[in-house]
């Protein structure tokens, strides 16, 4: 506020006070500015602010991280690479790129624990594990498994661009999620996906 409006206001103030026994706190641009920085108002700063300056949308995706030997290694014996070699897979290098580069992300988030993106994680895992299961089902009343993880991938495409922009996913990160949904025993890529599951042991 100015000078003028500054005077107004401490007048209009104390006489407010006075007359209704009451305290008044003013929360000018400074102190508004402060509150929707913080972790608690994210929801209310990208619904209502952000949106219309388009922050959210224009942001770069996510590096992509390359995964080292030692961790390919140990990535041979996780449940998603597991289930993919069932359904017939040889070639697992890019799957296991992408299902790092994803979780990754998700142990950044948790760790973050901003409410907005955990929200957005959350809701992006259920649309990839809806997909799936839209497949699945498809595949089981087709009797055509061998064509599940292509149609799956397929469909990621497609739906990439509609994920939680907050999240800043490369689509190498959204089919990496649907990898973590496989790893976290919530889906498969073979008819008995949920037997192989329940035998695995995590190493």
């Amino acid at each position: 506020m100015d000078g003028p409006t500054t005077a107004w206001w401490d007048g209009w103030k104390k006489r407010q006070e006075r007359a209704h026994n009451l305290v008044i706190d003013l929360w000018d641009e400074t102190r508004l500015t402060k509150l929707l920085r913080t972790a608690e108002a994210d929801d209310v700063r990208r619904a209502y602010y952000e949106a219309y300056r388009g922050e959210s949308s224009t942001e770069e995706p996510r590096d992509l991280v390359e995964v080292d030997d030692d961790k390919a290694t140990a990535l041979e014996s996780a449940l998603f690479i597991l289930q993919m070699k069932e359904a017939g897979h040889i070639e697992l290098d890019s799957a296991k790129r992408q299902f790092f580069n994803a979780d990754v992300v998700a142990r950044e988030i948790a760790h973050k624990g901003v409410p907005a993106e955990l929200k957005a994680l959350k809701s992006a895992d259920a649309t990839l594990h809806g997909l799936w299961e839209a497949r699945f089902n498809q595949c089981w009343a087709e009797d055509k498994f061998p064509s599940l993880h292509a149609s799956v991938w397929s469909d990621v495409r497609a739906e990439h661009p509609q994920l939680p922009k907050i999240l800043r996913l490369d689509l190498l990160h959204a089919w990496g999620l649907v990898h973590r949904l496989v790893d976290n025993r919530k889906a498969g890529w073979v008819k008995h996906w949920r037997m192989i599951a329940e035998a695995h042991t995590d190493p």
